[in-house]
């Protein structure tokens, strides 16, 4: 059985079927001798350095924390920032040839507010970027802005991506709401997510 939620589909025999909860079940083994506190910074290689380090500084404001040159990085690295971490995102020069997606299917960056989000859309049309979607898939619930950078890494702009608590209570598919627009997410919301824009004239109708 799958139930329409907007244009998208949650595939309620798929999810019950026996591998995809096998999946879902995976426990955490008791007694690790660390614990990963967050995803530090991915690493992504360009083929141009100049003009991919342009459009994360001038397009998505990071800021430059150190360069290597090609006599210690074949290619020469840019280290970037976008909070107190030395950085987040690295970039190699030295790519052949346009990616595919094949292995990184995208990476994603967390603002503050629902706001900043809409800004980020018209910001990101404003200077040309190919924008793939801007709405909300599903599990999980962000609202989003998906876009490519000049290598064609798809990469994401969020807000509002579900909280795990204790006891670890997690959204059930028929709470998702998928949404093909910003504005359509705005209307739409799941249950608890507050979905108030302060700046309404960011809407479009």
């Amino acid at each position: 059985m799958a139930l329409e939620r907007g244009r998208g589909v949650v595939d309620v025999d798929g999810l019950a079927r026996d591998d995809v909860r096998t999946l879902a079940e995976r426990e955490t083994p008791p007694g690790l001798p660390f614990a990963v506190r967050k995803i530090g910074h991915v690493v992504l290689k360009a083929r141009d350095l100049e003009r991919s380090v342009a459009f994360y500084t001038e397009v998505l404001g990071f800021r430059v924390s150190d360069v290597y040159p090609e006599t210690m990085m074949p290619g020469g690295m840019v280290f970037m920032r976008c909070n107190a971490d030395h950085h987040g995102v690295a970039l190699v020069g030295g790519l052949g040839e346009e990616v595919d997606n094949s292995e990184l299917d995208h990476m994603a960056f967390e603002v503050a507010t629902l706001d900043e989000v809409l800004r980020a859309r018209e910001h990101l049309e404003k200077h040309g970027v190919k924008i793939d979607f801007h709405g909300r898939r599903r599990a999980g619930c962000q609202i989003a802005v998906e876009f490519r950078d000049p290598d064609n890494h798809r990469l994401e702009i969020y807000w509002g991506l579900d909280q795990i608590g204790n006891p670890g209570h997690i959204r059930p598919p028929d709470e998702w709401r998928e949404a093909q627009s910003l504005e359509e997410a705005i209307e739409n919301p799941p249950p608890g997510q507050d979905t108030t824009v302060h700046d309404r004239s960011l809407l479009r109708t």
